[in-house]
């Protein structure tokens, strides 16, 4: 029997693997093309996982935060780009974003007054920046949604032949 790992930093792949209580061993049966030595070495972070690597784990284990993670904080584009999304419950996601809408209703008028000459004069820079700033937060509510989404695919909490038949009438 495989032991239980007593490291204290342990990284997102391995508090996912050990969340779902598999050995390096049954992780590896389970993503069929990655050996029990390949995944120590991206928990022991000796070695970086590849991007397909992270799909495999992120489909296997019903975790698409992980494919997030890697692009947030292991991609080098991704990092510059992709704003780490963490898993809430849906009310939370609803909240955040109703609040950010109401936000932008009310700054709608600025952000044209802003624009509407075609430029951002020292004056006006403030305002967009706060305005920019919302939009990011609505921005970050709608992937975190999105995630939220696919986990719930993933195990199945949403019908996914019921899903997709929606999202292609539209």
């Amino acid at each position: 029997m495989a032991r239980k790992s007593t490291k204290e930093n342990k990284n997102i792949y391995q508090l996912t693997r050990e969340g779902m209580d598999l050995t390096r061993e049954e992780a590896s049966d389970l993503l069929i093309t990655m050996s029990p030595e390949r995944i120590e070495k991206i928990e022991s972070e000796r070695s970086m996982p590849h991007p397909d690597e992270v799909l495999l784990m992120s489909d296997a284990y019903k975790q698409p935060n992980l494919c997030n993670f890697y692009c947030a904080n292991q991609c080098p584009i991704g990092q510059q780009y992709v704003p780490e999304v963490k898993i809430k419950d849906l009310s939370q996601i609803v909240l955040e974003t109703l609040a950010s809408l109401n936000t932008m209703q009310q700054k709608k008028d600025r952000l044209i007054e802003i624009t509407v000459d075609g430029h951002i004069s020292g004056d006006e820079l403030a305002d967009f920046v706060h305005i920019q700033e919302e939009l990011e937060k609505i921005s970050v509510a709608v992937e975190t949604l999105q995630l939220w989404c696919e986990r719930m695919l993933d195990i199945g909490a949403i019908d996914r032949e019921q899903y997709e038949a929606y999202k292609t009438q539209r």
